[in-house]
């Protein structure tokens, strides 16, 4: 007991090594994906359901249904980390997956149990489910009989899709119609694979079903916006006939309306770049398992691929057509309002222009006041000085002074006048200089 006590711990340690030496963080997670999602191991014959059920409500969700199986089992239920897991359930194995937006459950049995309430698969009463079903499928995969490929005779035969795989060993068929129980019904019918051939070629068929589904969710949102864009290329195209014909003047007008269009096909963008771009990748997943099929078409009988091809082909190319119609619009928005902008700007360069040059008026106006002024206070200036020499004058007969005051006022009018011309002069040029000085050091 105490080595199987050690050796957990001496594998644990292990774990993070790569002989002895320490592995990077992401080594772990990167060799275990290619072991995420194994093929089960499936006898022949056996009946397998599958629901994908979106998940709103997170992963805590998923956990808490995954939790009350387990404790309907009585066994341990998962990390919440986990991604997928897998328990015994009843005659046959129930298998849970996380994927992006959505987690399937995947129960495999014996003939005889069809999934429906009250047999022996989880989804009868008491079942919570963690979200809203997307898709189902009920796969049947019986021995390469007579009487098993009778059943064929089953299926709608205006969308029956019937072909050969695994190099003839196996066929398989469907009408992609729903069921009574709202599943999507597929026949498996084997001519000699082994479980592990018949595991992977179970879980091709659920994935061209579930993915397909998934893929197909785009096309409800490329019609619902295919009339806005609509409208909005007819608005541009009419702005675009304004900004011709029409006067430059109401450009800001223009623009603004052109940046609400703007705004309305980026929003409307940005809330279909995840539900596009999935269905892109969803679309080649279906497309790769088709592949992989490698089917044969059975005589008198359409392939899954044929059929596929062209009822879900055109709806990928919708919603790639509507993103192209969305990225096309918005950069010629672009274009317009670059152009309006480029007009408004010269619109603004003028007015600023005229502002500067009424400007420069009211300047040289200015200029030509405070010449003016300045002349005038010259005038004044000089009246008051030659008065108050003609007052010495007066007074200095007073003191014996000789010249008469008139002859002193007179003769004292003209130096008067160049002194105070002279000195305003220099006063304006002193302020000009300190002005010039400011500027330059502005």
């Amino acid at each position: 007991m105490a080595e199987a006590q050690k050796q957990p711990g001496k594998n644990e340690a292990l774990v993070g090594t790569v002989l002895g030496l320490r592995a990077h963080d992401g080594r772990a997670a990167a060799v275990g994906e290619v072991h995420a999602r194994p093929h089960p191991l499936i006898d022949t014959p056996r009946n397998i359901v599958q629901l994908a059920f979106m998940t709103e409500g997170g992963s805590s969700v998923d956990h808490a249904v995954l939790a009350e199986l387990s404790r309907r089992l009585g066994v341990a239920p998962p990390d919440r980390q986990a991604r997928h897991h897998a328990m015994k359930w009843g005659r046959g194995s129930l298998r849970w997956e996380r994927h992006t937006e959505f987690s399937t459950y995947l129960w495999e049995g014996p003939p005889g149990t069809r999934g429906a309430p009250g047999d022996d698969s989880p989804f009868g009463n008491g079942f919570s489910p963690p979200g809203t079903v997307i898709s189902g499928v009920r796969i049947e995969i019986r021995k390469w009989t007579p009487q098993a490929e009778r059943a064929v005779a089953g299926f709608d035969p205006a969308s029956l899709c019937f072909s050969h795989v695994e190099g003839g060993k196996a066929a398989v068929a469907t009408d992609f119609r729903q069921d009574g129980d709202g599943l999507t019904r597929v026949l498996v019918l084997d001519r000699g694979l082994t479980p592990a051939r018949v595991g992977a070629l179970s879980q091709r068929l659920i994935d061209i079903e579930t993915y397909r589904t998934l893929a197909m969710l785009g096309l409800p949102l490329a019609q619902s916006l295919s009339p806005r864009i609509r409208r909005i290329e007819d608005r541009l195209a009419q702005l675009t006939g304004e900004m011709r014909s029409r006067e430059r003047g109401n450009s800001e007008g223009l623009l603004g309306e052109l940046t609400e269009l703007a705004a309305e096909l980026e929003a409307d963008a940005a809330a279909s770049l995840y539900r596009f771009g999935a269905s892109r990748a969803y679309h080649g997943i279906v497309e790769e398992r088709l592949a992989a099929l490698a089917e044969e078409a059975a005589p008198g009988h359409d392939t899954w691929s044929g059929f596929l091809q062209r009822r879900v082909a055109p709806a990928m190319r919708t919603c790639r057509s509507i993103e192209e119609r969305q990225a096309n619009l918005s950069r010629k928005l672009a274009r317009a309002a670059t152009l309006l902008r480029t007009w408004v700007d010269v619109e603004v360069e003028r007015q600023n222009r005229d502002v500067l040059a009424s400007m420069n008026r009211r300047a040289r106006l200015q200029l030509r006041l405070q010449q003016t002024v300045e002349g005038l206070s010259v005038a004044a200036v000089s009246y008051y000085v030659v008065g108050l020499v003609g007052y010495l004058a007066k007074g200095g007969v007073a003191f014996g002074f000789e010249p008469k005051p008139e002859l002193v006022t007179a003769a004292a009018v003209i130096p008067v006048i160049l002194a105070v011309w002279w000195l305003v002069r220099r006063i304006r040029r002193h302020n000009a200089d300190g002005d010039s000085q400011e500027a330059k050091s502005g």
